[in-house]
C-alpha cells in the first residue's frame, strides 16, 4: 500500500508519501494554497501520478477531540478529494505535528528561515510516518 500524506494549511499544503509497502513516509512537496477544488485536484493529480492507493489528511482536531475551524477546513478538503479522485480518503489526528517538526528541525540545528520553508512537507510526513505505525502496529488492513 503507497500512500500520499497531507497536511493543509491555510497558505500552504504540506504533502508526504510512503514507500510501496506502507512503512515508511517521507516529505515529498509542497503546494501553495490557491482554492479548495483546485487544491483537492492537484493533490488527486500528485496521488495518481505517484500512483498512490489512499490518501490520508491530517486532521487537526482539538485537545477534548471536537471539531474547531481548522478541522472543519480539513474535513471540507477530504470531502472535495472524494469528489476528485477514486482513491480512498482517510482522516488522521494531526495534533501537535507541526510542533513536533519544528522540534526536529531544532535538533538538526536547522535555521529559521530554512525551517518554515520546509515545515509543511515534514509536518505531512510525521503525519503519514504516524498513521502508518499505528495501522502496522495494530494489525489493521487499510483500503
Amino acid at each position: 500500500m503507497k500512500y500520499l500524506g497531507v497536511d493543509p494549511g491555510e497558505a500552504r499544503i504540506g504533502l508526504s508519501i510512503s514507500d510501496e509497502q506502507g512503512i515508511l513516509a517521507r516529505p515529498l512537496s509542497i503546494i501553495n494554497h490557491i482554492s479548495r477544488p483546485e487544491n483537492a485536484l492537484r493533490i488527486a493529480q500528485i496521488a495518481s501520478l505517484e500512483n498512490c492507493n489512499a490518501i490520508v489528511v491530517g486532521v487537526p482536531y482539538d485537545s477534548d477531540g471536537g471539531i474547531g475551524p481548522r478541522a472543519r477546513a480539513s474535513i471540507r478538503l477530504m470531502e472535495e478529494l472524494q469528489q476528485q479522485t477514486d482513491l480512498p480518503i482517510l482522516s488522521w489526528d494531526e495534533s501537535g505535528t507541526s510542533k513536533a517538526a519544528d522540534d526536529l528541525f531544532v535538533q538538526a540545528s536547522v535555521t529559521q528561515k530554512k525551517r518554515r520553508a520546509r515545515k509543511d512537507d515534514v509536518a505531512a510526513m510525521l503525519i503519514l510516518q504516524d498513521f502508518l505505525e499505528n495501522h502496522k502496529l495494530e494489525g489493521k488492513q487499510t483500503p
